[in-house]
């Protein structure tokens, strides 16, 4: 065997193992079980096996609590204590406790409590009071609304007799005061679409104007909204069909390669390139997780960050008919981003060098759902490291990638890692626009001026109305260690006393935060916000820190200002859209920017953790970002949207003595 093959071969067997070691079976080795395999690469925050969600699901099922009505929400891990899981990172000898929490629905009425997989015994157990679990009631009204004479003779009126061709889209209702959506209610608004033959887009016949208010506990209609009669729109749009044109014959192949194989290596869900260290896994609500981040420089294992992920997601809509009630989406709470993240398409989701990874997750039976390629890890070329008069280097990023469906949009889910110690956390979003159904045609009919009052008119009687996208990063950062304080530097321009020449100075002034109340704050882009280490400086006696950046570029406007008025429920159930950095104490579990349990409550999360003003100088503290984009529709992104991007970042400063990429090789254009 040649020396080529041989590192192939090695090559193969590494990504095999990463893959059976983070689903196993997904390989089609089903001789070796969940505990030889985490035996082999264990790590305390690995995600729950297959046979771990079903063995969870049966115990609760065989136990006092189980009942043939119940059906999951959520079953994933318990995470281990933090402080245990840092020393086993320093020392990995003894495996932590193994457990799941979940949240499930028994009688119309949702529990959380907690199994510990090592005992098979419930350990905690608890009815939830307040709110409601992730939405897994999908297609439930469409039953409720067909049995209900009046909803049918609504439907009757517009032509819609053979309801074997009417689809209903339905969602949470959300919070809309305690007259609309009482403690303890489930209610959700079902929308009627008319199937059309050939239909690719569904999102490109809207039928506008009615539309049911749903008790999903009484199994009844509440209300019926009727509000008009727009046209259904019956262009096809499909965007699927390859339109050719010269351009598209002139695409040429684009060949990457990497004949050595990747930079990476893999053990289970456990990373290691260029200095950097971490762990990842797939969470039901919030997706991509990323933990026990270390950068290694000159054999020391450096703390960065213990975990990241999305605390929370939403993507309210700006159009007031009852239809569009309960669009103000609160993707991560309500709908589940891990929940519907799906299959990677290798050469279009991801380049052709990527490794991929499947995932699993439970359904509402408490069975595994296997996720075929659901992370995606990669290489890629980013432009010139650094350059200077003919001297340069290759910046090279290594990304994790999952993509999630959520009803319409795709959302690309990257983290992206280079090797001087940035992350980008990347959000983009792609796929189809909401669209309402109106009867304007042009813009020259003269009810173009109410119909597009909340949106853009994107093709003959459709508007897609203007929303936001809004995201909420979650980073427990432990810079050099646990306890860290989180400040701010603000450059400055001054008066200079006794001047000659020079009319003013640049200075900078710091500060740091000592409570919650005080670090709260809008994105400043004159600010540096930094997370900073009270145990170590550099050799320059600097302290050593990560700056926080919410917002470092984008291609749609900044979500600067939630777009609704002080009075809006929408401001009352998720806190965290009014401001871009949040800082609170860690505590296990405050997980989620918006609370727990989002449908039917106000904000149990940021808005309310923060009221205490805890301190968090000199703290083990948790740093949240919000970012986003106020999305104005194009009729360039109608039939489908092109990908747009928001970026946030966290940056190294002063972590490192120097330039940390000065050992980067330099290419030679003879090797390529």
């Amino acid at each position: 065997m040649n020396k080529k093959k041989m590192v192939a071969s090695v090559i193969a067997l590494s990504v095999a193992f990463a893959t059976v070691s983070f689903l196993p079976g997904a390989l089609g080795i089903d001789r070796l079980s969940a505990a030889e395999i985490n035996k082999m690469v264990y790590h305390p925050l690995n995600p729950l096996t297959p046979q771990e969600i079903e063995k969870a699901s049966q115990i609760i099922r065989d136990s006092q609590y189980g009942s043939k009505d119940m059906y999951f929400s959520e079953i994933k891990l318990e995470e281990p204590d933090k402080t245990k899981v840092w020393a086993w990172d320093a020392n990995p000898i003894t495996k932590l406790p193994r457990e799941a929490t979940f949240t499930l629905i028994k009688g119309s009425k949702p529990y959380e409590g907690t199994v510990d997989l090592d005992t098979d015994k419930i350990t905690y157990w608890k009815e939830v009071k307040t709110g409601w679990p992730l939405y897994t009631e999908w297609g439930q009204t469409e039953s409720i609304v067909e049995a209900d004479e009046k909803a049918v003779a609504a439907l009757a009126k517009r032509g819609l007799t053979d309801l074997s061709k009417v689809r209903f889209a339905d969602g949470p209702l959300g919070d809309y005061g305690p007259q609309l959506t009482p403690p303890g209610s489930r209610l959700a608004i079902s929308v009627p679409r008319v199937s059309v033959e050939g239909m690719v887009n569904n999102m490109a016949h809207p039928m506008d104007g009615l539309s049911f208010l749903v008790d999903l506990n009484a199994k009844k209609v509440l209300k019926i909204y009727e509000t008009g009669t727009p046209p259904i729109p019956t262009d096809l749009n499909d965007y699927s069909k390859v339109i050719k044109t010269k351009r598209t014959d002139e695409i040429k192949p684009l060949i990457i390669s990497q004949p050595e194989g990747a930079s990476f290596s893999v053990k289970g869900t456990m990373v290691d390139w260029q200095n950097w260290k971490f762990h990842f896994r797939l969470d039901p609500r919030v997706g991509p997780i990323v933990s026990t981040v270390t950068y290694t420089e000159n054999g020391d294992k450096r703390k960065v960050m213990y975990e990241g992920g999305l605390g929370g997601m939403m993507v309210p809509y700006g159009d007031p008919d009852p239809a569009w009630l309960y669009k103000i989406f609160m993707d991560a709470g309500e709908y589940g981003v891990g929940l519907s993240v799906r299959t990677l398409n290798m050469g279009s989701d991801v380049p052709k060098n990527a490794t991929l990874f499947d995932a699993a997750l439970n359904d509402t039976a408490g069975k595994a759902n296997v996720i075929k390629s659901a992370f995606a890890l990669f290489e890629r070329y980013a432009d010139a490291e650094w350059s200077h008069n003919g001297d340069a280097r290759e910046r090279r990023e290594l990304v994790l990638r999952a993509i999630a469906t959520i009803g319409n949009y795709d959302y690309i889910l990257d983290w992206v890692f280079l090797q001087n110690g940035s992350i980008k956390l990347m959000a983009g979003a792609t796929g189809l626009a909401q669209a309402k159904a109106v009867d304007t045609k042009t813009m020259s009919d003269p009810t173009a001026a109410k119909d597009t009052r909340n949106g853009t008119l994107v093709d003959t009687n459709i508007v897609a109305p203007t929303h936001q996208h809004i995201f909420s990063y979650r980073l427990d950062l432990d810079v050099d260690g646990e306890t860290n304080s989180v400040g701010e530097i603000l450059p400055k321009a001054i008066t200079v006393s006794n001047p000659e020449f020079a009319r003013s100075e640049m200075i900078m002034q710091e500060k740091t935060y000592k409570t919650e109340q005080e670090a709260i704050q809008k994105f400043d882009p004159d600010k540096i916000v930094l997370v900073k280490s009270e145990s170590r400086k550099n050799i320059l006696g600097n302290t050593t820190g990560y700056q926080v950046i919410p917002f470092a570029g984008g291609t749609h406007p900044f979500m600067e200002e939630p777009l609704f008025t002080k009075t809006d429920y929408v401001l009352k159930r998720a806190e965290f859209i009014n401001n871009h950095i949040w800082v609170t104490p860690y505590k296990k579990d405050e997980l989620y920017s918006e609370g727990k349990y989002t449908t039917h409550n106000t904000d149990t999360g940021l808005g309310l953790w923060t009221q205490q003003n805890r301190d968090i100088e000199s703290e083990d503290s948790v740093v949240w970002l919000t970012t986003g984009t106020t999305h104005v529709m194009r009729a360039e992104e109608f039939p489908i949207m092109p990908t747009e991007w928001v970026t946030a970042m966290i940056k190294p400063w002063n972590f490192f003595n120097e330039t940390p990429t000065l050992d980067l090789p330099i290419i030679d254009p003879a090797a390529q």
